[in-house]
């Protein structure tokens, strides 16, 4: 069960992915990834993963040690109950970055390797969307209030 979990756990994600890569300015994209739901598939599978396991996860993450981190991690429930950890985070990310983007008016060509790289290496991707974000300002309008996308 392990291993179809950790096989779904990118499989439920990349649909959403790519809307925002492959399909910037569909209207449809922008109402499916205005929902942060779009995270909850990997956070299930998470749970699947986690739940079970639970008083051994809970010691390894309240008081974190080297070790007790690798030796969590370094099994297959561990490993596949990681993955599903980053990838949950990394696409609530990427949503966020994407979401942001259109309200400053970041070109979606800017964006597809921004999100890439959000996928490849999360905390890299959101550091090059803190760093591209510096040069597109937010319309006036949306720092008033909440705006509508599409």
């Amino acid at each position: 069960m392990t291993a179809t979990l950790f096989s779904l756990t990118f499989a439920v994600a990349a649909p959403f992915w790519a809307l925002m890569i492959l399909l910037p300015r569909w209207s449809w994209t922008a109402r499916i990834i205005a929902s942060p739901l779009i995270v909850l598939p990997v956070v299930v599978i998470y749970a699947l993963l986690v739940l079970p396991a639970f008083g051994e996860v809970l010691p390894a993450v309240a008081s974190p040690t080297l070790a007790g981190v690798r030796d969590l991690l370094g099994t297959s429930d561990g490993a596949a109950a990681g993955w599903a950890h980053m990838i949950a985070f990394d696409l609530f990310v990427g949503r966020w970055a994407w979401l942001d983007s259109r309200e400053r008016g970041v070109p979606a060509l800017v964006m597809a390797p921004v999100l890439v790289l959000t996928i490849l290496l999360g905390p890299l991707g959101l550091a090059a969307y803190l760093a591209v974000r510096t040069g597109w300002r937010r319309p006036a309008t949306a720092a008033t209030g909440p705006q509508r996308l599409g």
